[in-house]
């Protein structure tokens, strides 16, 4: 099979995320089963046009900011005289809107529905056209199947009117050869971690007041923040602001290799998002060992078993968030138990399944398209 993924980014990217991860932990998976597989994405400063990555041919070209842009007219320009079988359509955001231009038959995968939270990301004229760009989906796709990241967003779907064969949840999994645990269970138990995007709407503000007010309790606390993003000079002001520079400490983009041994030493991991996709950091999080603190929202809800793998809060509510941390803080007992949980947890999501069953979904959109 010839497969065409078009995606604003792909995994070398800096500002990569979950459904980057998702994208080559599943497609490399499927080139290795003998498909040729071609991603479309945005150029970025010192990424090569085109490279083979694991079994993947990246193409990639314009910028971030206008690359939907680019798509209509890269297919009409180049990929629809290559004679691909299906196009994947990785809807996040801004949609390609692939259905009105492309003539091959359209698999749509969807990780993360921003709806309302995009208001807390950007500035009204900007997060209108992403909120008003996604309500275009259900007009638009309306013969497409999609592949749903999580629970919460396959109930979005259904809510938007899609019926339910028309939308499958494939599970986010868990590259077991990066995340792993220590089999000393050798933590720390004043250190904490973020792992994930310093985008605003995940809102990693809010770990730094917790942190603030946790300081006199807990003196030799650290914070660790794993991850890169457009948030990140504000955070570093907030963390100034709040005296709290030699409590934490901005790791930004970091080697694949050197996240699992980071995160075996942290005692647990906070996720403050206002809305996830699924959480896929939280599990892999949990392959290491570390329990999470995270927001009761969309998508966390999804990927944090509360009262086994972690602790659910309510968004915003600092008071509650402080208050979950202060559990495995003050206990080392009960953070070893949810350890436990955890790692049980992570062990479940496997990417050779999840590859296995988007191959099987892609073959039925294929066969249901030209029926």
């Amino acid at each position: 099979m010839k497969i065409l993924v078009l995606n604003w980014q792909d995994i070398t990217n800096p500002l990569a995320g979950g459904a980057e991860v998702h994208l080559h932990e599943v497609f490399e998976r499927i080139a290795a089963r003998g498909h040729e597989v071609t991603l479309f994405c945005h150029h970025f400063e010192g990424a090569p046009r085109e490279e083979m990555r694991n079994g993947i041919r990246i193409i990639r070209h314009g910028g971030r900011s206008l690359f939907n842009f680019h798509v209509p007219l890269a297919y009409w320009r180049r990929f629809r005289g290559e004679r691909y079988d299906v196009i994947v359509d990785d809807v996040n955001k801004i949609p390609f809107y692939t259905p009105l231009f492309v003539r091959e038959p359209v698999q749509g995968v969807t990780h993360h529905l921003f709806g309302k939270s995009i208001f807390l990301e950007t500035i009204f004229p900007f997060a209108a056209y992403v909120y008003l760009s996604e309500r275009l989906i259900k007009p638009v796709y309306r013969r497409v199947h999609f592949i749903i990241g999580s629970p919460s967003t396959h109930k979005e779907y259904l809510e938007w009117g899609f019926p339910q064969h028309q939308v499958t949840v494939v599970n986010y999994c868990v590259n077991k050869e990066i995340y792993w645990p220590d089999e000393g269970n050798s933590y720390d138990i004043d250190r904490i971690g973020y792992f994930g995007r310093l985008k605003k709407y995940k809102s990693v503000d809010h770990l730094l007041k917790a942190m603030d007010r946790l300081r006199d309790d807990y003196p030799r606390l650290h914070l660790d923040i794993i991850g890169d993003g457009d948030d990140k000079p504000r955070l570093e002001q907030i963390t100034t602001e709040l005296k709290l520079q030699d409590r934490v400490t901005f790791h930004g983009f970091i080697d694949e290799m050197e996240k699992a041994p980071m995160l075996q030493k942290m005692n647990f991991v906070v996720n403050t998002s206002s809305k996830e996709g699924w959480g896929l950091t939280v599990v892999e999080a949990n392959a290491c060992g570390a329990p999470v603190v995270a927001a009761n929202v969309p998508g966390l809800r999804d990927s944090v078993v509360d009262g086994e793998t972690g602790l659910l809060y309510e968004f915003g509510e600092i008071d509650d968030l402080v208050a979950n941390m202060r559990v495995f803080l003050d206990s080392a007992e009960t953070r070893n138990a949810f350890r436990t949980h955890a790692l049980a947890w992570a062990a479940k999501f496997d990417w050779e399944v999840a590859a296995d069953e988007t191959l099987a979904l892609i073959r039925q959109s294929i066969s249901t398209w030209k029926e």
